[in-house]
């Protein structure tokens, strides 16, 4: 239905099922979370017979933001019971309870109105003694950002780069939340990219600066890379030659995301195509030559 651009609809048989897993007492929070969590784009993507990233979004959206809105009052219920205080315990247990304490604040970020997710997140992440609070909250941020909501993600995004940028691979988590960050037709993840790139912490010739950031992108954000107008293939190619320049292991990898173009609906099909004619027409390397030509044969 997505795909056709026909209204969609949860049933409430769905949602009642969400609810009572959410509510049980009985059931472990880790068990909750893992249950209530839903399939990826791209696992979702894959069981089409001609893959859709732009349907899959709307579809899963639709979703997220119907169990948000229904079990809004149980969304924030479970938050606050799975609060862990005190000191941070790397137990199964407390990591349980932060892990469904933080799907619960993903869920109330995708309302449409995202004032209590945005007034939780900004607490949290300023109170956060771990990691794991901290990146829930900027992505719960983030998340509340595509609705509008872009002064607090922005704040929290400029104090994580303060805070951490001496810390390598945390800052390359902040490349990657970025990249894998749900855009709108006003502000497409693309053009953060492209900016991100003019970062003084950004370094192509660094393979893992490089992965955090347009690796991210391109295989974790399918439907911004994948857009109709083909710009996230363009952009695609141009990296893939870059990188091809300065390590071709690293640009064969990143050559891989478009090996399965076939699978794709024939529009995206066609567009791919093209963006790998002009990476095989450019390529020097015999690493990404042979990756290409092969997918295109």
């Amino acid at each position: 239905r997505a795909a056709a651009n026909e209204p969609l609809a949860l049933g409430e048989n769905f949602v009642a099922a969400f609810r009572r897993v959410l509510t049980d007492a009985k059931l472990s929070p880790a068990f909750r979370e893992l249950a209530l969590t839903l399939p990826s784009e791209t696992y979702l993507a894959d069981q089409m017979a001609e893959a859709d990233p732009a349907a899959v979004h709307r579809a899963r959206q639709f979703v997220r933001r119907q169990l948000a809105t229904a079990l809004r009052a149980d969304w924030l219920a479970a938050y606050e019971h799975h609060q862990t205080p005190g000191a941070y315990e790397p137990t199964p247990e407390a990591s349980g309870r932060r892990a469904l304490k933080n799907l619960a604040l993903a869920y109330l970020a995708e309302l449409e109105d995202p004032a209590d997710a945005v007034r939780i997140a900004t607490a949290q992440y300023d109170a956060a003694n771990n990691m794991t609070d901290r990146a829930a909250a900027l992505g719960a941020l983030l998340s509340a950002a595509a609705a509008g909501a872009n002064e607090p993600a922005e704040r929290a995004l400029d104090d994580f780069y303060r805070r951490f940028e001496k810390e390598a691979l945390v800052i390359d988590k902040w490349f990657s939340m970025q990249a894998a960050q749900r855009g709108t037709p006003a502000q497409p993840t693309l053009a953060k990219v492209r900016k991100l790139m003019a970062h003084p912490a950004f370094n192509l010739k660094n393979p893992n600066r490089a992965r955090s950031l347009i690796f991210s992108f391109c295989a974790a954000n399918p439907a911004q890379f994948h857009a109709a107008d083909g710009s996230g293939y363009a952009f695609w190619a141009e990296q893939v030659l870059a990188l091809d320049a300065i390590n071709p292991q690293v640009a064969a990898r990143l050559a891989r995301s478009l090996e399965l173009w076939r699978r794709f609906t024939p529009a995206l099909r066609d567009r791919m195509r093209d963006a790998l004619e002009k990476v095989a027409a450019g390529a020097k390397s015999r690493d990404v030559r042979e990756i290409v030509e092969k997918a295109l044969a």
